[in-house]
């Protein structure tokens, strides 16, 4: 049953951190995407987007966040923004999805670094330094300049691309955390169980997209 999340884990031991060259910690956290098959006071039961069933320890202290949709709209000069994105030839970035973060969660992560929504793309955290229409290439689309601590972006974002924020969920996590809820899980390790550490959880069937 936990064959994927050991894999994993095993896969994040040995995964490149575009922030650290510290040896990777013995019990590092994964990413889960997945759909809720089952929830209860102490447990959540996913069906990983693998197809695997996995079944994680809900302890009291578990986060959650709820995850909305924006519009391109909503990305500004100055807003701090996190986009999965993949590489291009000409050195840009095509987002693969936004997250314009809350002003308080400002700084989180910044940075630009490999990532796992799908082979070889990447995480840019930075902040939107300028913003302009797309090439013709992308109609309707923007163009973001993005500059975090260590250096500068490119990324194109196509008018399809989910644009998203969060907020507190866990309020509302009896609500939130039902069957069907399509969920990102932050999960490790714990005593020799996988544990969620933070859910980031759609509302009415709304997908996280990072």
């Amino acid at each position: 049953m936990f064959k994927q999340f050991a894999a994993s884990l095993t896969f994040l031991a040995v995964l490149p951190l575009a922030w650290a060259q510290t040896p990777a910690p013995a019990n590092p956290t994964v990413r889960l995407r997945a759909t809720i098959e089952k929830v209860d006071a102490t447990s959540l039961t996913v069906r990983e987007r693998s197809g695997e069933v996995i079944t994680l320890v809900r302890p009291a202290e578990m986060d959650v966040s709820e995850v909305y949709p924006l519009s391109l709209a909503d990305i500004k000069p100055g807003s701090y923004i996190g986009t999965a994105a993949m590489p291009q030839a000409d050195g840009s970035q095509l987002a693969l999805e936004v997250l314009v973060f809350p002003e308080a969660a400002r700084g989180t992560g910044e940075g630009h670094r490999p990532w796992d929504l799908r082979p070889d793309s990447t995480m840019t955290n930075a902040t939107v330094a300028d913003l302009a229409a797309a090439p013709t290439s992308v109609p309707g689309g923007q163009k973001l300049t993005l500059r975090y601590k260590d250096g500068e972006k490119t990324v194109i974002v196509p008018p399809h691309v989910p644009v998203v924020s969060f907020k507190p969920g866990k309020a509302d996590e009896n609500v939130l955390l039902v069957p069907g809820a399509r969920v990102m899980i932050t999960a490790q390790e714990k005593a020799g169980k996988p544990t969620a550490l933070r859910v980031i959880v759609g509302r009415n069937g709304f997908a996280p997209p990072m």
